[in-house]
């Protein structure tokens, strides 16, 4: 966003939350970063300086304010459309790719250079990618230790931090005090075998429609939905867990996670962020799609409304080819027979959940008979899951969206429509948009007739760039009825 200075004290003036996780402040007189609502008293506008994130105004030598505490902002991403190579490698970083590895294994996985990707960054973000990753270390790190009991080993280790000597050193030239004395009473015990973490967001949040799509595709065994959360099996590393995510307030959701290497946190928390849409904003993407009068009552009746992600690509994809020219119903349940008779048994106990999903070694010479598929669709998850066991990076992040679609088209019986849900659930992709599905033809039928693919296409055009959210009004108009 453009962090003209008049404009943007105006903002934090008036504690707008519209531009909150849009804009840092930082105090100069105390050296100090917050957010657009922070309750502090506003200092004058010649000792502030404005940061597009939070890796900025931290590299600018700001340490995190304790009062509105920047690690709750909502992840809005201030870079979003700006650059690609940039969205990528940040969603690399959110998995860990610099926690073990440097800039230029980074740089190669994103197809630049490292000092290109250095420009990139600082263009964008201000802040260089070893910045955005220590930053994210830190302030998950500081809600860990207000939100659970972990010990602080325990802590620097699920942060991502390579040794607690690190993680104490870090916190006390950032806040001038230990961890420890950041730490609030309250946080779930750490005996419990579980981290109960919160997941900030841009309100309005309609997760009453979230949770209906989720529900309607839910695979038996691996997902549950009922009074009113969701939960699934997970597995990462060759470990296995459950995590749960339900409401929190209004502008937050609440993740219960069980899980035995702590390491793995940051990954997860990655997905989760995926699978709910939480960096979306919500306004813009309203005032956008309101412009058309077709979707103008759809969005009003529907505030908030998400894209729903995926979990894994492999997963997404297979759900995606299953779904072709049937029921939603119907390839839920095909998803539960496959995973009934290949995914691993989940090896915690859980009252409901049993099982984890496939894997592609698995499915690679599965047995599709007796599932009810066209030998064709069959063949087509055979050549997907022998395409991904033999290479799994085939559907990664590290590849331009654009590439994992042409990737996808490539395999048999995969055609547009796959590509573009893929794309819409998994790459995160604002504007895919599958203008040949049936359902969202059938929605913008007029006068009994329904528009061709081609022609939804150049009506859809209005709506760029957040044709995914449009859509996703399209289908939730005719499958859940709105909130109260």
């Amino acid at each position: 966003m453009d962090l003209a200075p008049d404009a943007c004290y105006r903002a934090i003036c008036a504690r707008d939350s519209r531009f909150d996780g849009r804009l840092f402040t930082g105090v100069k007189t105390t050296r100090i970063y917050c957010r657009p609502v922070c309750p502090a008293r506003t200092p004058r506008l010649e000792n502030v300086a404005f940061f597009p994130t939070a890796a900025a105004a931290q590299e600018a030598g700001f340490r995190p304010c304790l009062r509105c505490r920047p690690e709750t902002a909502p992840d809005l991403g201030a870079w979003r459309g700006a650059s690609n190579t940039v969205s990528r490698a940040l969603a690399l970083i959110e998995m860990g790719a610099l926690d073990q590895r440097g800039v230029e294994a980074l740089a190669e996985r994103v197809g630049v250079g490292e000092r290109q990707l250095r420009r990139l960054f600082a263009r964008h973000l201000g802040a260089s990618p070893i910045a955005v990753a220590q930053t994210r270390r830190v302030l998950l790190a500081r809600q860990l230790i207000q939100e659970t009991s972990l010990p602080m080993t325990e802590v620097a280790l699920a942060a991502g931090f390579d040794s607690l000597r690190r993680f104490n050193e870090t916190f006390l030239a950032l806040y001038r005090r230990p961890p420890t004395a950041l730490r609030r009473a309250g946080g779930v015990e750490a005996s419990s075998g579980e981290i109960a973490l919160a997941l900030r967001f841009k309100p309005p949040y309609d997760w009453t429609a979230i949770l209906g799509f989720l529900g309607a595709r839910a695979i038996a065994g691996v997902e549950s939905v009922e009074g009113g959360s969701y939960r699934r099996a997970i597995a990462l590393e060759g470990e296995h867990g459950v995590v749960s995510v339900a409401p929190s307030g209004a502008d937050a959701l609440k993740v219960v996670l069980r899980l035995p290497k702590l390491a793995l946190l940051p990954g997860i928390i990655a997905r989760l962020r995926r699978v709910f849409d939480l960096a979306a904003d919500p306004e813009a993407v309203a005032a956008d799609l309101a412009r058309d009068p077709k979707l103008a009552p759809l969005v009003a009746a529907r505030p908030g409304l998400r894209v729903p992600g995926g979990w894994d690509g492999f997963e997404l994809a297979v759900r995606a080819i299953l779904g072709q020219q049937v029921t939603v119903a119907g390839a839920a349940r095909c998803a539960s027979k496959l995973t009934e008779r290949y995914g691993e048994p989940l090896r915690c106990a859980d009252p409901v959940l049993s099982r984890i999903f496939t894997t592609p070694a698995a499915l690679a010479g599965a047995d599709f008979s007796g599932f009810g598929l066209p030998s064709a669709r069959a063949e087509t998850l055979r050549r997907l899951a022998q395409t991904v066991a033999a290479d799994p990076d085939f559907l990664s992040a590290r590849h331009a969206p654009a590439e994992v679609m042409a990737r996808l088209r490539g395999l048999p019986g995969v055609g547009e429509w796959t590509a573009q849900y893929f794309a819409l659930r998994m790459l995160r992709e604002p504007d895919a948009f599958p203008a040949d599905d049936l359902d969202l033809r059938r929605a913008m039928a007029e006068d009994g007739a329904r528009p061709t693919p081609k022609n939804l296409l150049a009506r859809a055009n209005l709506w760029r760039p957040w044709r995914a959210y449009a859509a996703q009004h399209l289908w939730t108009a005719g499958s859940v009825a709105p909130a109260a």
